[in-house]
């Protein structure tokens, strides 16, 4: 038995499809073509358009775990988890697709070194595959995260390095690690829960790492300001932020949200001022789940080997507003932001 073939034995590739039609299919045959040996198990989150069972008829050794409803991709992730037995995990999206060499590049880091808790590749964009897509995820200290390298050619970083937040896209984890950490948090049901996961193992002790050399084609859409959106990625940062946090980090680091909230205040009036609503449905969320917040934070503690700065060390200072506005704007708020940003940011350090 080779090395390779050792290490594909003892990984699990999990899928959590909702709809996925012929990506999942995709998806599944790049996986097969490259690493035949890699167990694959496919979450059906009640799909309506028979995805799963065509998966299943196209590739017949693959595991269904069938979700009676659609319970968000942390959920779906988590029962997925619970499907098998394998030491590592591999998470990947229905709609990307490896490239030779992946498996090898993914997971080899978490066997050599036991410090590494999560890997995640270098993503480029199925459209234009000589594009980043994401390479690893950029937190701002507020908990905004952003694709690190988007748009950048395929020659840029290109080297490892610790990052703040794998992306959901597709990352490898150590089961122990995982498990020890809880697993995805399945009340973020989508959004932001790939940088809560990094954080909580960041401060369990463990580090996030970006390797080059696994390489995943996603088909990505630019971020849209859709109102249901808004509320799923507004509440889950406050709910991030909120349970992960000590209270006197949370008080240092109070000056930035507070900038923050007004720049995503103009920016949903700006883009989709209906989406007004669920940014406000967020805060009442928040208000009127203290008490389940307050248990989540006890969680986190528990697991605790490392202070915050383990995680905010990592974190940007200043905003990418160029993945948010065209360049005109991108420019006027980094020149009225940015100073305050690293002024605010003194504070934490």
């Amino acid at each position: 038995m080779s090395t390779r073939q050792s290490l594909a034995q003892r990984t699990s590739v999990i899928i959590v499809a909702y709809n996925s039609g012929p990506f999942l299919r995709e998806c599944i045959a790049s996986i097969r073509r490259t690493q035949p040996d890699v167990e694959i198990v496919v979450v059906d989150n009640a799909s309506t358009d028979d995805t799963a069972a065509q998966a299943k008829t196209e590739f017949p050794s693959i595991t269904i775990a069938q979700n009676e409803k659609n319970a968000g991709f942390g959920a779906g992730c988590n029962l997925g988890t619970a499907s098998t037995n394998r030491e590592f995990l591999v998470f990947i999206n229905p709609d990307a697709s490896v490239l030779e060499g992946w498996l090898e590049a993914l997971a080899r880091p978490l066997e050599k070194d036991r410090s590494i808790g999560l890997v995640t590749p270098k993503v480029m964009l199925r459209a234009d595959p000589t594009r980043i897509n994401v390479a690893g995820l950029n937190v701002h200290l507020s908990g905004i995260s952003m694709c690190r390298g988007l748009g950048l050619p395929e020659t840029a970083l290109t080297e490892q390095a610790e990052v703040a937040s794998i992306s959901g896209v597709a990352f490898a984890a150590r089961r122990k690690v995982f498990e020890s950490v809880g697993g995805f948090d399945e009340d973020f049901f989508l959004y932001m829960e790939d940088v809560d996961l990094s954080l909580r193992v960041w401060l369990a002790g463990y580090r996030c790492l970006y390797v080059p050399d696994a390489v995943i084609l996603h088909d990505y859409d630019k971020v849209e300001v859709s109102t249901q959106k808004t509320f799923w990625v507004e509440r889950g940062r406050y709910l991030m932020l909120l349970k992960a946090f000590s209270h006197q980090t949370l008080l240092k680091l109070l000056p930035t949200l507070l900038m923050v909230e007004i720049i995503t205040l103009g920016w949903v009036v700006w883009r989709n001022p209906r989406a007004l609503g669920q940014k406000l449905r967020a805060w009442r969320w928040i208000m009127t789940h203290r008490r389940e917040i307050a248990k989540k934070r006890l969680l986190v503690e528990r697991c605790r080997a490392a202070s915050d700065a383990a995680f905010l060390n990592r974190c940007t200072i200043e905003m990418a507003f160029d993945q948010l506005a065209g360049p005109k704007v991108a420019r006027a708020a980094n020149l009225m932001f940015s100073p305050l940003f690293r002024r605010a940011a003194r504070v934490t350090q």
